[in-house]
């Protein structure tokens, strides 16, 4: 008999102690979520900016990446005429989804369209100059065609990012400091 009541206290003991467990592990999913709310709304506009752009990004991408595959492989234009065509193209259709969409600014600035073409200018360049000659060494054993295409995509991944950054700190930056003096 004292062994079975030694038992039933033993498995008290141990459900009492999961309880314990089980509310501490609560608490400390609760903390986490409280934590990740306040580190989302400290973050809210620039994760929303990141959101939005890459939605625009998307669409862009897909637009730019079937003009320019077009261009490249069905009409037989060259690596640069094929991709810097495409990316005319997919920068008015950037130039006014990030606008409106992803920064949220109102066209006061006249300087605005141009310090855009500057960076779209500067990111394809860069981009697109960076990919081919690396592409090229990478694969050199392969055809042109392959080379071509491979550093088209490779050539649209650096200018995704560049862009993003380059748009956030130069382009619509100095729109919304001009803003909150006016």
């Amino acid at each position: 008999m004292l062994l079975f009541t030694e038992f039933i206290i033993a498995n008290e003991i141990l459900f009492h102690k999961r309880q314990i467990c089980m509310k501490k592990r609560v608490c400390e999913q609760r903390s986490f979520r409280k934590k990740l709310r306040e580190l989302y709304e400290h973050h809210k506009k620039f994760i929303m900016e990141v959101i939005h752009f890459g939605i625009v990004g998307v669409m862009n991408t897909m637009l730019g990446w079937i003009i320019m595959a077009l261009l490249y492989n069905l009409i037989h234009l060259n690596y640069w005429l094929s991709s810097g065509i495409s990316y005319i193209i997919g920068s008015i259709f950037s130039y006014h989804a990030n606008s409106k969409v992803t920064f949220k600014v109102e066209n006061k600035d006249k300087w605005l369209p141009w310090r855009f073409a500057i960076n779209i200018l500067v990111c394809y360049l860069t981009a697109f100059g960076a990919a081919q000659p690396f592409v090229e060494y990478v694969l050199s054993s392969q055809p042109p065609v392959i080379v071509d295409n491979v550093a088209m995509i490779l050539g649209m991944g650096i200018f995704i990012f560049l862009n993003f950054f380059g748009q956030k700190l130069f382009v619509f930056q100095t729109q919304k400091k001009q803003d909150k003096k006016e």
